[in-house]
């Protein structure tokens, strides 16, 4: 008799579940990867970033090759331009703040990315905020002050590189929703890193330096394993809400943490665990509340609408 694959042994929100955890493993491990790249191995952000996007696309290469570019085919170019010019941004910042930035540190930090998109959903997106989602937003920004904690100790231009790395990726976190709902997240991850490598590779030839074999095993290794993670993650979130999978996203720290503490020896402070909870904590309540409010807009459309049947279909999210 044969063995049924593990999808229809379990159901769709744990199956989804593992996904993410195995994104958030994946992500941890990029972390790694960047910090002993720019740390150790003395390779320069920028040709990280560059190695990254060209290892990625070739991993997506097949898929191209397998739909044609036909699959390719948009009205949004546009968009999706600047969706990549954001994530260059984004992964430019994030990539240079890990040589010097705890690898704990510099992941409850970037935590704070869901909090920059819900304000710039409300800027650029019109959406509605009120007072409880601002209360939330404005405590989930004070665990990051509890991180940072200015005043007692100098805030190092590291910690504010990864700040503004959190809200480039909101911003494009934010041109993506609008994307999905034309595009395809899978063509949209190809068109991603198509367009960043050509991007990347400008400023990576200013600073270019040929890596060592080790230096090699560790570049093509980071772009298979961003690739594989982020596809995770996107089928992850098209597969279950994201107010039941958001607190699994948090489980980067402590994997983070781990790998910190023995491949670095980097202790995880205090103020740290404390941060990260406060920003956990508002970032799953904000999510709720924008899954509740979605959730009472479709029942009051189906209501209005005269083809109803009486049930709306649950609120759901494309991840990035």
């Amino acid at each position: 008799m044969a063995r049924r694959p593990l999808r229809e042994k379990v159901s769709t929100p744990v199956y989804a579940a593992g996904l993410l955890m195995l994104a958030c493993v994946g992500f941890a491990s990029m972390n790694a990867i960047i910090r002993y790249l720019g740390a150790t191995l003395a390779v320069d952000p920028l040709m990280i970033v560059f190695c990254r996007n060209f290892f990625a696309f070739l991993v997506m290469a097949p898929w191209l090759v397998k739909n044609g570019p036909d699959a390719m085919k948009t009205g949004r170019f546009p968009l999706i331009s600047l969706r990549a010019l954001l994530g260059f941004a984004s992964m430019a910042a994030w990539f240079s703040a890990l040589a010097v930035v705890p690898l704990s540190n510099a992941v409850a930090l970037s935590f704070t990315a869901p909090l920059f998109a819900a304000v710039a959903a409300v800027v650029l997106l019109g959406e509605v905020i009120r007072t409880r989602r601002i209360v939330a937003l404005a405590i989930g920004f004070g665990g990051m002050l509890a991180i940072l904690r200015p005043g007692s100790e100098p805030v190092g231009w590291g910690e504010l590189i990864v700040i503004f790395s959190a809200a480039t990726m909101a911003l494009s976190v934010v041109v993506m929703k609008k994307l999905t709902s034309t595009e395809s997240p899978t063509a949209l991850v190809v068109w991603q890193n198509m367009l960043l490598t050509p991007v990347s590779f400008a400023p990576a030839f200013f600073v270019w330096s040929w890596p060592t074999a080790e230096g090699w095993f560790w570049l093509a290794s980071l772009g298979a394993i961003a690739t594989l993670s982020h596809l995770a993650f996107t089928r992850a979130f098209s597969m279950a809400d994201t107010t039941y999978l958001v607190p699994f996203d948090f489980v980067r720290l402590p994997i983070v943490a781990v790998i910190g503490w023995f491949a670095f020896s980097e202790p995880t402070d205090a103020w740290t665990w404390v941060g990260a909870g406060v920003i956990a904590t508002s970032t799953i309540y904000v999510t709720h509340r924008e899954a509740r409010m979605k959730a009472a807009g479709a029942a009051r459309e189906a209501a209005r609408s005269p083809h109803v049947t009486g049930r709306a279909a649950p609120p759901g999210r494309n991840g990035p």
